[in-house]
């Protein structure tokens, strides 16, 4: 999980998940407290999904 996928690229990361943002990356201040806790789980099932999916080079997963 990253806030900046060009250097997550660049180190040679082989499963990228893009966040939110560098002072937050996995939150949004701005949000409810219901609608950070749904931001927060997509984002830990995204990474999770990413982890169970057989990659055969560098992915970015959206």
């Amino acid at each position: 999980m990253c806030t900046i996928v060009p250097i997550s690229k660049t180190v040679g990361a082989n499963r990228i998940v893009p966040t939110v943002a560098i002072p937050h990356p996995l939150g949004n201040p701005s949000l409810t407290e219901q609608e950070e806790k749904s931001l927060r789980r997509g984002l830990v099932e995204k990474a999770l999904k990413a982890l169970e999916t057989d990659i055969t080079e560098q992915t970015v997963f959206e």
